[in-house]
């Protein structure tokens, strides 16, 4: 191989040259420099980076107390070493068809780089060896724009290899096998017809196949929560939900794309050849860690075909506890509370996407004892659990929500669970389900808990059959929570503190933070989210303001008064114990505290 000489150095990184540099800037002990040597000299035999060494040395940094050096935290010691970029590979970011044409895969993986942007002015190539650059002199030879050299985690780099170049060989050999056919999905109106081409791509086509695996592995990935796949007049969108926001991930021409939802449609026992029609599946897989992961299926015909958005089911969400989900120890005490009653209606209201879904499962999960007969009545049946009794809604046969209602209290239920209150027969049937002894879960879709009231004698329900039935409503929201690695500090006046919790006094906390971004959290300064609650117990001050007509902002007051903390108090009250910031209580619960 032909090194380029640099500032003195030639070659590959050694693992004393490492290990000197970091001697000279106190971070590496003797005893550890000893150990990383012994251990280095027998590992380069085998290829192995300097920087993988050290960690697998275990190496002490001695400049933070107690901490470990991490790969991450030596690349970028690294980068300011030699003076170049430190650069986060992050595959969303990235163009994989434009990056994969600057180099071949065999030609990369020779000198272990990895092109990370490809555009007419600039290209960018990832490295983790700074005194080789032999490929910057093949390149110049053919390339006009800009080369820049970065650093990046060369572990990163040798991942991201293989899967950059798989994916782009198996979306150009799905283009290929595509080329001179004709997209004959009926549906896509504004399709433009060229003459002479014939059928789809097979979705059994092995290209396809790797397409489908590679994305769900990058899903499971990056943590999303929903993949979106939209079909457009050429080019079709993929784009994942990552801790409840959309992110665009990569296109995917028109003729791959249908052949990649008719391939889901295949996993998810979906009917392929119908395509006018909106359908629901379901697939189990496994991530790469083996661990076993569900996926909801959705489609929608749309102007350009079929649209499909596949829900992630996280598999351990059934074993979080309340304080897991975000309750404080008040809201713990008063559901709890609710939930163990032996009769009555409770309800849990938010937006789609709000995790009502998760609350419920995980309160079911509790209550499920063997004493307990519980059934569940959904459309669809959002994650199958085997400690309860779930019953799917069939409207094509005519197995409503009130027809499930009525057969699961001739099954001796103690515990009734409706996905839906979505019209008066349900709504008539939870509430004669609750007079007869049972407990009732269910859902409504309002903006607070007091709303639902509202909504209920609005589809019909007679305010005496409310005051009798209605335990409680919990109205909730997600917030991002700040990644724990990277938050920083931020000043907040007492006049900025007052005007979030007025007309409430909560007292200031000494600091708040703000959102900064590291590799922990992919550079979003966020990392999972937590709950918000809003919980309206119904008492006997209360069942006297719900009459016909009665005014909503009475029973919220009143509901205040008696204790019920509102959504947007209980985000301040997030953003004092640090979990999340003012910008996401803002984006989640824009509504000001009205009494």
């Amino acid at each position: 191989m032909n090194i380029v000489k640099q500032d003195g150095q030639e070659g590959k990184l050694s693992i004393k040259q490492v290990l000197q540099w970091l001697q000279e800037d106190g971070i590496i002990s003797p005893e550890d420099y000893q150990n990383c040597e012994q251990y280095g000299l027998q590992a380069e035999r085998f290829n192995k980076h300097p920087l993988n060494i050290i960690v697998d040395c275990e190496v002490q940094d001695q400049t933070q107390f107690g901490k470990t050096l991490t790969l991450e935290q030596l690349t970028q010691w690294l980068a300011k070493k030699v003076d170049l970029p430190y650069y986060y590979i992050d595959p969303l970011k990235i163009d994989i068809s434009a990056v994969t044409t600057v180099y071949s895969q065999a030609y990369a993986s020779n000198y272990d780089i990895l092109p990370v942007k490809n555009t007419p002015d600039e290209i960018v190539i990832a490295t983790a060896e700074p005194y080789i650059r032999h490929w910057e002199n093949d390149l110049g030879k053919i390339q006009q724009g800009q080369i820049k050299r970065v650093i990046a985690n060369p572990d990163d780099i040798k991942r991201y290899l293989v899967e950059f170049y798989d994916f782009a060989k198996s979306l150009k050999g799905a283009e290929n096998s595509a080329a001179g056919k004709l997209n004959s999905n009926l549906q896509n109106f504004e399709q433009l017809v060229k003459l002479g081409q014939s059928s789809d791509l097979d979705a059994n086509h092995q290209h396809i196949v790797n397409l489908v695996s590679w994305l769900f592995q990058y899903a499971f990935d990056q943590r999303a929560s929903d993949i979106h796949i939209e079909p457009r007049r050429e080019q079709g969108n993929v784009r994942f939900r990552i801790d409840g926001v959309l992110h665009n991930v990569y296109q995917l021409p028109s003729s791959v794309m249908n052949a990649v939802m008719s391939r889901l449609k295949i996993l998810g026992r979906m009917d392929i050849a119908e395509k006018r029609l909106p359908q629901d599946g379901r697939i189990k897989t496994q991530s790469a860690l083996n661990k076993e992961i569900e996926l909801r299926l959705s489609t929608m015909p749309t102007a350009f075909g079929e649209k499909m958005v596949m829900r992630i089911f996280d598999p351990d969400v059934l074993l979080r506890n309340y304080e897991q989900l975000g309750f404080n120890k008040r809201e713990q005490t008063v559901w709890k509370r609710m939930t163990e009653q032996h009769h009555g209606i409770i309800l849990v209201t938010g937006p789609t996407g709000s995790g009502k879904t998760t609350t419920l499962y995980s309160t079911l999960k509790h209550l499920a004892t063997s004493e307990i007969n519980l059934c569940t009545v959904e459309d669809p049946i959002e994650q199958i659990e085997p400690s309860f009794n779930q019953m799917q809604v069939q409207h094509n046969i005519g197995l409503s929500f009130a027809k499930g209602i009525r057969t699961l209290m001739r099954q001796d239920p103690d515990i009734i669970m409706v996905g839906e209150i979505r019209d008066l027969e349900t709504a008539e049937m939870a509430v004669q389900a609750s007079l007869t002894g049972h407990l009732v879960l269910s859902t409504l879709h309002t903006n607070n808990a007091p709303a639902a009231i509202s909504r209920l004698l609005n589809i019909g329900i007679p305010a005496y059959l409310i005051q009798q039935t209605l335990l409680g409503i919990m109205a909730q929201r997600l917030l991002r929570v700040l990644c724990a690695q990277c938050k920083k500090p931020l000043a907040l006046g007492d006049d900025e503190w007052f005007a979030l919790t007025k007309p409430f006094k909560l007292q200031k906390p000494a600091h708040i933070y703000q959102a900064a971004g590291c590799i922990d959290c992919r550079h979003t300064g966020y990392s999972g989210r937590i709950g918000i609650y809003e919980i309206c117990e119904n008492t006997p001050t209360l069942r006297k303001l719900i009459t016909e007509g009665c005014d909503n902002s009475l029973i919220q007051k009143q509901a205040i008064k008696e204790g019920m903390l509102p959504l947007r108090l209980g985000a301040v009250e997030k953003i004092a114990a640090g979990l999340t910031t003012i910008e996401e209580m803002l984006r989640v619960t824009p509504e000001a505290i009205l009494l």
